[in-house]
């Protein structure tokens, strides 16, 4: 056990390794890429599964009671300063390990089959990998120096693969959002870690505790100051888990391919913030005010990403703005102090939401050649519908994941999500009931992405007779989803003069990417069970490693008077779960559910009535919040006008001047050149010139 121990660095090394392999095989042999990249591929799911193995090992060690384990390295030697690299091995590193790998792998399994056909394709498996190992080296980090160099390299890796299709224009932009936006968020955490150095003298996770413990107990330590770095050290996370107010990259993010957003946006990129923000937790919770600010962020986090997303057209957007406000949930628990109630949502998020992810891509990939490969198509809620006829499996597979994400038991989120709304609840009522209204708004937009995905009618065909098509309500009050199927070919005849008898529907994903669902949907569906039941056990306990070192044993002692307790408790947030379905059934479901439409709903088509609050809420969701074009109009067209203009002083004043100052030299040499030449002709001609002047003057005056 010591040997795997001291060699769990070839955990980042493995698929490192086979990321320098096909970025090899991309420069020696560019005229080999089609007959080998099924070789490729088999590289890197080979080289990560054994990451995947090694971490599964450590993993189980962890819960048999194993030691933690760190192992250094110096890495420069100075009399003053000696940085060292290694890596560390506990509960929360063990975690993160096997939900990378695990995701990862599957991931990669999918993409298999759903980019094989693109040219890019070991060039996506090659950024694929070097993601994968930045991320695994991250989390082994045992100090912020180590911790920050990979950050950086997560970062690039997300750069290159949210603008993997650079020559779409979306796509450039959207990479360049996110680079910027994190940009922002990694200067902070730069200065944070400078600052919380300059505090202790340490950069190891361990020292940094104990060390600022050990000076606040002897005040010796300015709280401005320290909570000052906090806050800027805690600008990283924020901007990493796109948390308000620097969210804005993750939706425009989801123009890479869409294994790209299971893996990154949902999984693993996204929480390395959350990661940070667990790693520094003993130290932030010193600091009270910092502990306030983050479960605040949280909470408006959470609130406005659900509400956001309830009127999302665009299928893989409303599952980012989902993700924003997940991860919303687990930085409002962190925040509270509830440390393994974040990191347990953390687990059963991370797979559910990769599930809806693939789930997503299915059916991109499906409905693609029926009505277009455009994204404003073939990702748009309006042309899609009755899909559960065609694809049973991602539909059953992709249920499951909304189950599990509205906190519907026994799926994997209800068992985290319910002790996140109970710690709320408790220890800050306010932040507690907006955690439980944002439940309510989860529950019904994902029930709306589903029932607009799979049930209903198939409205492909109105991607050609309706392109301008009119929008799906969050009322759903549209007169092209209502009623017969005659009725809504007559009304795109009549709009169109057509009538498209040929319609195409789409057919179910082929089996590798069909075995990637189930694979997710197996963890979605149990993985909550073992958290959330060992919780109700050992009540006592708030450590993940004292989670890890029970779970094992918790199984065994499960009673009913537990699961009665514990499903009482837990009443409140399935009502409110249940009631947003409800409602969503209510607007968007089959028709045997809906009631006779009111009036209010009725005057969307009739008349858009400014005045109304539906209408403007409507508004405020689709444009998401108008923070975007707040944003546009603060930064982005004052930066450019204050570039312009700073460009013009530049040119014309500063340039100017010395220009200026050139060009009057020049035409005084040139004047002077002649004047004082030395004859006498040129003397008396100046001299007669001036007299002359002179005397016309005095006579005009």
């Amino acid at each position: 056990m010591e040997i795997l121990f001291q060699n769990v660095w070839l955990v980042p090394s493995f698929p490192f390794l086979a990321s320098v392999l096909l970025g090899l095989v991309l420069f020696f042999l560019p005229s080999s890429i089609r007959s080998i990249r099924r070789i490729c591929f088999f590289i890197s799911v080979s080289f990560l599964t054994i990451a995947m193995f090694i971490s599964i090992y450590s993993f189980w060690q962890q819960i048999m009671g194993s030691p933690i384990h760190q192992f250094f390295w110096s890495w420069i030697i100075n009399k003053n300063v000696i940085p060292e690299i290694g890596y560390l091995i506990d509960p929360l590193t063990s975690i993160m390990l096997i939900l990378v790998t695990t995701v990862g792998v599957t991931v990669m399994i999918y993409s298999g089959s759903y980019m094989f056909y693109d040219q890019g394709y070991i060039r996506f498996f090659c950024y694929l990998s070097l993601f994968t190992a930045s991320m695994l080296g991250l989390v082994l980090s045992p100090n912020l120096i180590q911790i920050y160099i990979f950050w950086e390299l997560v970062g690039m890796c997300s750069y290159l693969l949210i603008g993997f299709w650079f020559t779409r224009p979306n796509a450039a932009n959207a990479c360049q959002k996110a680079f910027v936006t994190n940009r922002v968020g990694d200067f902070g955490l730069l200065l944070g870690i400078l600052g919380f150095y300059w505090i202790t003298g340490s950069f190891e996770f361990q020292d940094l505790s104990e060390r600022f413990l050990e000076l606040l107990g002897h005040n010796r330590i300015n709280i401005v100051f320290a909570s000052s770095c906090a806050i800027l050290l805690f600008l990283g996370p924020v901007a990493k888990s796109a948390q308000f107010p620097l969210h804005i990259w993750l939706p425009d993010a989801m123009e890479g391919p869409t294994p790209i957003s299971a893996l990154i946006h949902a999984a693993t990129m996204v929480a390395a913030g959350i990661f940070l923000v667990a790693r520094m937790f003993p130290l932030f919770e010193m600091l009270p005010l910092v502990m306030n600010l983050i479960s605040w962020i949280g909470a408006i986090t959470a609130l406005l990403g659900a509400s956001i997303a309830m009127a999302q057209r665009d299928l893989k957007k409303g599952l980012a703005y989902s993700t924003i406000s997940q991860l919303g949930y687990m930085m409002l628990a962190l925040g509270i102090g509830s440390y393994k109630a974040g990191l347990f949502h953390l687990i059963t998020h991370a797979y559910s939401k990769a599930l809806l992810f693939l789930g997503s891509g299915s059916v991109i990939h499906s409905i693609e050649p029926i009505v277009g490969y455009h994204p404003n198509k073939s990702q748009n809620l309006s042309f899609m519908g009755g899909l559960r006829k065609h694809m049973p499996i991602t539909a059953v597979t992709f249920l499951f994941g909304t189950l599990s994400l509205c906190g519907i038991p026994p799926f994997a989120c209800f068992w985290s999500k319910d002790e996140i709304l109970v710690d709320s609840w408790l220890r800050f009522p306010f932040l507690g009931f907006l955690a439980f209204l944002t439940a309510g708004l989860t529950a019904f937009y994902m029930f709306r992405i589903y029932l607009l995905t799979f049930e209903g009618d198939f409205r492909g065909q109105l991607s050609d007779e309706y392109r301008i098509h009119p929008s799906i309500s969050i009322w759903g009050n549209n007169p092209l989803l209502m009623g017969n199927e005659k009725d809504k070919i007559n009304t795109v005849s009549s709009l169109n003069g057509v009538v498209n008898k040929n319609i195409s529907y789409p057919k179910e994903s082929d089996s590798i990417m069909l075995f990637s669902l189930i694979i997710l949907t197996i963890p979605t569906f149990f993985i909550g069970l073992i958290g959330g039941v060992s919780a109700q056990k050992q009540n006592h306990f708030n450590s993940l490693s004292n989670w890890l070192h029970l779970s094992i044993n918790s199984l065994n002692n499960i009673h009913y008077e537990n699961f009665m307790e514990f499903f009482r408790d837990a009443i409140p947030s399935i009502s409110i779960a249940l009631f947003g379905i409800s409602i969503a059934f209510y607007l968007y479901g089959p028709k045997i559910f809906r009631m006779k439409i009111s009036k209010i709903e009725k005057a969307q088509y009739i008349e858009f009535d400014l005045k109304s609050i539906f209408i403007f809420l409507y508004n405020w969701s689709y444009y998401r919040g108008y923070i975007d074009e707040l944003y546009d109009l603060l930064f982005v067209k004052n930066l450019r006008f204050i570039s312009k203009s700073l460009s013009f002083i530049d040119q014309w004043i500063v340039d100017g001047i010395v220009n200026g100052t050139g060009i009057l030299s020049f035409f005084g040499g040139e004047g002077m050149k002649y004047t004082v030449g030395g004859r006498i002709s040129s003397y008396l001609f100046f001299l007669v010139s001036c007299m002359f002047l002179f005397f016309l003057y005095s006579y005009i005056i």
